[in-house]
């Protein structure tokens, strides 16, 4: 099977919502080209205004449904905001995912305190308040909650720390939640992707091009990285009626490379700090 190639039946979101945080490019943004292209309505959260609008009338243009609006996750009043109106747009929220994220290149002691706060309350308390006021909004039972993870949650990672914190907490947050929110019918599930293609995230992480991401491949297993696509494939999956049982688990789609641990991504990482 070819990377991207569709394998789901069609129209298998048909009459279904989802509100997906950090759509406006990315990995997200393909998970919310996905679930439109299988029928679901998609309210797109993020900070940039416009990059919001851009992403949802790239789906309306193709015949799909779509809003875009402007929030910053980290204000959970705004977010409400956009929650409430979503839900009067497209109806119930049976599909919350939260995908804003921040990432930059430091060592512990090269970051400043804010720096490391930023990450923190963009990816962990970001994902808290998307899930805080879609709450009220989710069919209960039918609802699905998903969060995107890193590997670094579980591989400790040189120049990484804020992004190991934020990632490790929003797991055990997810896993919290599937014990709290299951008995009425809500999925709490994370996926927890390796390197992905044309993401600003491999960008950042491999500063130095080539060379940065000849170091990163060899310790990945299937020696590539992810391709947008397939973090959609699985996003789909788990919503959709073949994962009915799946609660409280993070995925990990990294080609085999969390099972190598991080010491020559971390290696690289310090050593582009030290030559800029």
């Amino acid at each position: 099977m070819n990377a991207g190639q569709d394998i789901f039946a069609p129209g298998l979101l048909r009459g279904r919502h989802a509100v997906i945080s950090g759509a406006g490019s990315g990995i997200c943004q393909a998970i919310a080209e996905r679930f439109a292209s299988h029928g679901a309505a998609v309210s797109i959260i993020g900070r940039n205004l416009e990059k919001s609008r851009a992403a949802a009338e790239r789906i309306v243009a193709e015949g799909g449904r779509a809003e875009g609006h402007s929030a910053d996750v980290r204000d959970f009043d705004a977010v409400k905001v956009v929650l409430d109106t979503a839900a009067s747009r497209f109806g119930p929220v049976d599909i919350v995912l939260a995908g804003a994220a921040g990432n930059f290149v430091a060592e512990a002691m090269g970051m400043s305190p804010n720096g490391f706060r930023t990450v923190i309350d963009i990816d962990l308390l970001g994902t808290y308040h998307l899930f805080r006021a879609a709450y009220p909004h989710i069919p209960k039972p039918g609802g699905h909650v998903l969060a995107i993870s890193a590997v670094q949650a579980n591989m400790p990672t040189a120049a990484q720390s804020h992004v190991c914190a934020a990632k490790a907490a929003i797991e055990s947050m997810i896993r919290t939640l599937s014990i709290e929110w299951g008995p009425f019918g809500i999925r709490c599930n994370a996926i927890s992707p390796g390197p992905v293609a044309e993401t600003e995230g491999l960008a950042r992480l491999a500063p130095g091009g080539g060379s940065d991401w000849e170091r990163i491949r060899a310790g990945i297993p299937l020696g590539r990285a992810a391709s947008r696509e397939e973090i959609a494939d699985l996003a789909l999956f788990l919503v959709s009626g073949a994962a009915a049982y799946i609660n409280g688990t993070v995925i990990a789609i990294d080609g085999g490379q969390s099972n190598l641990g991080s010491l020559p991504f971390g290696s690289m990482l310090q050593e582009s700090l030290r030559q800029a």
